[in-house]
């Protein structure tokens, strides 16, 4: 394995080409089937595949290790990774070991507080934050030092991702959080998925005026919806999320045994317009435990084959 060469991902944005990313939530259990079997779903779909650490605060196999299982079946990882459960120390060793063991791609996030999850008295570590995040592998990976300035022993050089939610408010300010994490050193943006396309349009063009689409790659988050209770929920209780009524009407004005159908319309028709939009440069993905609708959204979409 050349431990230098570029990503597939990096290879795939820097070429110009419009990019596909999908999730995988790794199992609540030491079982690598169901990391395998998610996998194999995904396989000749997407150029790469975001493991989730221990993602809405449940414990789950680590996120370091269902990388490792997706590395040995030929498939892509990007290995997500939250502030909230390591100190600085515990978070540059575990890039150095997930760089060791072939993982180049990283996104740098804060996660979900622990009131949501399994373990709500769990005492959480926010010792940095997912910008101090985001400048740590960067200074790792151009200066090859750890956070105190010592010299390391093979730098991990990985491409660097981070999040970006245009539908939180103040509005404004997502286009200064988006720059200031440009500037901590993201090499790629994963969005919060998109309903709310007029919004999602707005941002992107203040995202140009800035020349922010020039120095980032910037994918697209979809998630296709099964029901209009889904609809109403994302809307009403996920922090950030923004779906707009005509949409909400629109999924409650099928037939029930129609949902999905409907769902995955708009999902494609999202996929659609986010090709059409300037300084979008890919796809992300997110149909968590529904893995298997991934390569239909793919192939409806045409962005198949794969290179």
């Amino acid at each position: 394995m050349n431990m230098n060469a570029q990503s597939r991902l990096q290879e795939i944005l820097s070429k110009g080409d419009f990019a596909v990313t999908a999730e995988c939530g790794p199992p609540r259990g030491a079982n690598p089937e169901v990391v395998r079997k998610k996998g194999e779903l995904l396989k000749g779909y997407v150029d790469a595949v975001n493991v989730t650490d221990n993602q809405t605060a449940i414990v789950r196999m680590s996120s370091i290790a269902a990388c490792s299982h997706l590395l040995q079946m030929g498939l892509e990882p990007v290995m997500q990774m939250v502030t909230r459960d390591r100190n600085r120390i515990a978070l540059q060793s575990d890039i150095m070991g997930a760089y060791s063991l072939g993982i180049k791609n990283i996104l740098c996030l804060s996660g979900d507080h622990q009131s949501f999850g399994s373990q709500p008295d769990a005492l959480n570590v926010f010792d940095i934050d997912s910008m101090n995040l985001i400048r740590t592998v960067q200074t790792m990976r151009e200066q090859g030092k750890d956070m105190s300035g010592f010299e390391l022993n093979g730098p991990p050089r990985m491409f660097i991702g981070a999040a970006a939610n245009p539908f939180a408010d103040p509005f404004e300010y997502r286009v200064i959080r988006l720059a200031k994490k440009i500037d901590a050193g993201a090499d790629f943006i994963q969005t919060q998925c998109i309903y709310n396309m007029d919004r999602f349009k707005e941002w992107m063009k203040m995202a140009r005026d800035e020349g922010l689409s020039e120095k980032v790659h910037i994918l697209g988050g979809v998630t296709p919806m099964k029901s209009a209770g889904m609809a109403r929920f994302m809307n009403n209780k996920v922090a950030g999320m923004d779906v707009p009524e005509p949409l909400i009407k629109r999924m409650a004005g099928v037939p029930k045994e129609k949902a999905i159908e409907e769902g995955l319309k708009i999902c494609l028709e999202t996929i659609a317009e986010l090709r059409e939009i300037e300084g979008v440069h890919g796809v992300h993905i997110m149909a968590i435990e529904w893995e298997e609708i991934v390569g239909q959204i793919v192939e409806a979409s045409g962005l198949t084959p794969r290179p």
